[in-house]
């Protein structure tokens, strides 16, 4: 509707100040035109608006000008009170706050909306933290924050996954992303994109230099590039197996994130084919929780690397090192 695009571009540009057109264009998914018309019809209505042309021109307000917008909808004031993962807001350091802005939310609700909001807010929760992660290490994002918000480069000493020792790294910050549970710092190290598990910087100092992001780069610029290097891994395994019909369940909640195709389910026969991808051959062993219920039929590298863990767990369990030798005494 019209009226709710008038408003969308009233508020960002109360928020933002000078908003280039083709950024509202883009973020109301409408052409840059529709937006210098609807400029003009705030105009119109009395809104001090303005639009300045040329390489840094943009659409603002009026200095000083301010408005009390409450003309929430209904959807729009539910929307507000279902409630992403506590935890993230607890990470943070923003529990109360939240709780705080909710109550002031809704008592600049219109006042038929507010029992909706209020039930609502009791009957979706939204969890991101996937079942059977495993236990949480603590993460201390208080320096990571100050980095982001304050502009400043910073120091990390970062444990990368099967190292042993940190190394050191001298980066750039853009934001902090929470995705299912795990937060990761975004940031550029030496001009290029990179990714950091805030579980595994083992240290973090905030240096006074400014950071130094790439012009015209923002945060979520940033982490699509970086979730597409991880979706898309190169030299990835793609594997095929088959799986007896009772334990799909269990299948789909171990393997959910693996799993990439179900292959030709008759929902009738025993066994199911399903095709899975992991980013290194190692990571199939995971399989091995399946026992006599789950064949790895391709390829033969997989099957191998499965052979050669059954037999791990076989010598461990017969009291013999994998290597063959048997304990002592």
């Amino acid at each position: 509707m019209k009226s709710d695009r008038l408003l969308s571009i009233l508020l960002l540009l109360q928020t933002r100040g000078r908003v280039p057109a083709h950024e509202l264009a883009g973020r109301l998914e409408v052409s840059v035109r529709t937006i210098y018309r609807d400029v003009e019809a705030l105009s119109a209505s009395g809104v001090p608006v303005y639009a300045e042309r040329g390489r840094h021109g943009g659409i603002e307000l009026l200095a000083g000008f301010r408005t009390d917008v409450t003309g929430l909808t209904a959807d729009e004031s539910r929307a507000l009170f279902i409630l992403a993962a506590q935890g993230a807001h607890a990470a943070l350091g923003l529990d109360a706050a939240l709780g705080s802005a909710l109550r002031k939310v809704m008592a600049a609700l219109p006042a038929p909306y507010r029992p909706a909001a209020e039930v609502t807010s009791r009957r979706i929760l939204v969890d991101a933290t996937r079942w059977r992660s495993g236990p949480q290490q603590a993460v201390d994002l208080e320096v990571l924050q100050d980095a982001v918000f304050s502009d400043r480069r910073l120091r990390l000493r970062y444990r990368h996954s099967g190292e042993r020792e940190p190394r050191a790294y001298t980066v750039d910050p853009y934001g902090l992303v929470a995705k299912a549970g795990v937060w990761y710092l975004v940031a550029d190290r030496r001009g290029a994109p990179r990714l950091f598990r805030a579980d595994r910087v083992r240290s973090a100092r905030l240096l006074d230099d400014p950071v130094r992001r790439r012009k015209g780069v923002e945060l979520a610029d940033v982490w699509e590039v970086l979730r597409r290097q991880v979706e898309d891994r190169e030299n990835g395994v793609e594997v095929t197996v088959r799986l007896r019909r009772e334990h799909l369940d269990m299948f789909h909640r171990m393997a959910a994130a693996q799993l990439t195709a179900l292959c030709g389910d008759d929902g009738e026969s025993e066994w199911v084919t399903a095709r899975l991808s992991y980013p290194v051959l190692r990571a199939v062993r995971q399989l091995l929780a399946f026992s006599d219920r789950l064949e790895v039929l391709d390829p033969p590298e997989a099957r191998a690397e499965l052979l050669a863990g059954a037999r791990s767990v076989t010598a461990l369990y017969q009291g013999a090192h994998p290597d063959g030798e048997a304990d002592p005494g």
